[in-house]
């Protein structure tokens, strides 16, 4: 069992939470002038790196709020979570 802790409601089981990919992704400015490929690398093609990596994060059994949190990759550890919105977390 891991802990994630959810900003609002604190360390809860990590079953009680949906995983919502890459963190920090902007969405395009103009979407009608992409092409297929274009779409497709902004829809499948993210960042897979071994070690810190903002991610988002629902809390879907309970305040059902969205968080983002930076988790190292390789341990799972959960380094730094924050709100929507906020400025990415700056983790050691």
């Amino acid at each position: 069992m891991q802990l994630i802790p959810c900003p609002w409601c604190g360390p809860r089981d990590e079953v009680e939470f949906t995983y919502g990919g890459a963190a920090h992704v902007p969405y395009p400015e103009d979407p009608q002038a992409l092409s297929d490929e274009e779409w497709a690398r902004y829809v499948f093609f993210r960042d897979n790196p071994k070690g810190p990596f903002a991610e988002r994060w629902c809390h879907s059994a309970s305040c059902r709020r969205w968080f983002n949190a930076i988790r190292n990759t390789a341990t799972h550890e959960f380094l730094a979570v924050y709100g929507q919105g906020e400025p990415k977390a700056v983790v050691a």
